[in-house]
């Protein structure tokens, strides 16, 4: 009988996982947070926290079922412990329990100091069935940005860029206009829209001008993000247009304008500073889109968690070499001639 339940809690659990995607793009700082909620084997409700400040997964999902008298007969299904605190919304441990639910499955625990098993304890408390650790590894991964957040006290950071066969990523002069693959210019911006920030240093600034927008890809831009150390870049590149929010790190000085921050930090542990400020904003996660130098700081202080990398058929001879990191592949795909690896930090 305990397997069948188990099966079951599975594929509820993978509906949940699938919920809580839908709101990629639009919750952060917040995790993403799916709901099904389930009676007599069929589900009457479900729900996915939509935007940040708004209803967490579990009102949504509570809303949605006609029948309210059917709650204390049915199992919630949630990916992450219901919050126990009181944030811009009021936990949702009470309101289950409000509402006599007779159990609730969850895949993972919140890492949030403010919940960390206190939902589990309340509902417990209340005399609600728990079961925990349902699709454990898949709801980790799903809320991998918010887990790195809580856990490392710094945002969860994506390495890309692009090499030749032979290993470059630019030509001598920094010029590396070579990755004309339409197809992964609109992945690349598609990728803008799930992460809350992207960065640049100095020369890839101003040697490709780069708008750092979302423009083949429909979602919101990420705050762009420049190292500048000694603020030596024109102010008329894109990056200074003040049309979206731009944080510019350098050692000299602090000053706010209208959609751009420059932030003085210390030279010693420049990226380990670099990623606290950005913590301390909240931004959760962050893309590294180069050049060579800038990813290899990353890279040799062990401050990185995923890298994608494109390489296409083309051979240059010389130029700037691509980093060297000591990732795990994890997956492999081609992608109109260019072949696109992932691979994880091995910390």
């Amino acid at each position: 009988m305990l397997k069948h339940d188990h099966h079951i809690d599975e594929v509820f659990m993978q509906r949940t996982l699938e919920l809580a995607q839908l709101g990629r793009g639009h919750v952060s700082p917040n995790p993403l947070v799916g709901s099904v909620i389930v009676y007599e084997g069929k589900i009457i409700g479900e729900g996915w926290h939509k935007k940040y400040g708004e209803a967490h997964a579990e009102v949504n999902a509570v809303r949605s079922v006609d029948n309210k008298n059917l709650l204390q007969h049915s199992t919630v299904y949630v990916n992450l412990e219901p919050c126990s605190h009181t944030g811009k919304t009021p936990p949702c441990a009470d309101m289950l329990i409000e509402h006599k639910v007779k159990k609730v499955v969850i895949a993972n625990l919140d890492s949030n100091p403010l919940v960390a098993g206190n939902g589990v304890k309340k509902l417990r408390t209340a005399g609600i069935d728990v079961v925990t650790g349902i699709l454990e590894k898949q709801g980790r991964d799903l809320n991998k940005r918010f887990f790195t957040f809580m856990e490392k006290n710094r945002p969860y950071t994506i390495l890309k860029w692009a090499e030749t066969a032979d290993g470059f990523v630019a030509h001598e002069n920094f010029d590396s206009k070579w990755i004309s693959n339409e197809h992964a210019r609109q992945l690349v911006h598609k990728w803008r829209t799930e992460e809350d920030a992207i960065l640049v240093g100095a020369r890839t600034a101003a040697y490709d001008n780069p708008q750092l927008n979302v423009r083949d890809w429909s979602g919101r831009n990420p705050v762009r993000i420049v190292i500048d150390r000694y603020l030596k870049l024109s102010s008329k590149l894109h990056l200074f247009d003040k049309k979206q929010h731009t944080l510019c790190y350098n050692v000299l000085k602090h000053e706010e304008h209208e959609n751009l921050s420059l932030v003085r930090i210390d030279e010693d542990k420049f990226i380990y500073n670099l990623l606290q400020d950005l913590y301390r904003r909240k931004i959760q996660s962050v893309i590294i889109e180069g050049g060579a130098s800038t990813l290899a700081m990353f890279i040799d202080n062990n401050l990185w968690d995923e890298a994608r990398i494109f390489t296409a058929p083309q051979k240059f001879g010389k130029g700037i070499q691509a980093p060297h990191h000591p990732g795990i592949l994890t997956e492999q795909h081609m992608l109109a001639g260019d072949s696109l690896s992932f691979y994880r930090a091995m910390h």
